[in-house]
């Protein structure tokens, strides 16, 4: 999983990972990343190839997120493997917000 969701507020977040989960997606609530978001302690991992059935999904159902990203983390263990050593740690692909 190397996408991850950012939220203004950790009830958006567990609402995102309720309703993906329902919806078959592979998902995991971790914390967030303080180089990328300083407004919320908890991010959500996802498949970053289906970003758009992803935010399709969450603006339907009005979950209100801060940005995605693109997410290597510049440490094995996160992914479990070497390879993630070498990665860039981040890339914005855009920000969304949607007030309902």
């Amino acid at each position: 999983m190397d996408g991850l969701i950012t939220f203004f507020a950790s009830h958006h977040a567990m609402r995102a990972d309720k309703v993906l989960r329902e919806a078959g997606f592979a998902v995991a609530l971790i914390p967030g990343p303080r180089e990328l978001s300083p407004n919320c302690g908890v991010a959500l991992r996802y498949e970053y190839a289906r970003t758009e059935e992803v935010l399709a999904l969450l603006e339907r159902s009005r979950v209100q997120i801060e940005a995605v990203h693109e997410y290597r983390p510049r440490v094995a263990a996160w992914t479990g493997t070497q390879e993630a050593q070498q990665a860039p740690a981040t890339r914005s692909r855009f920000a969304a917000f949607w007030k309902r």
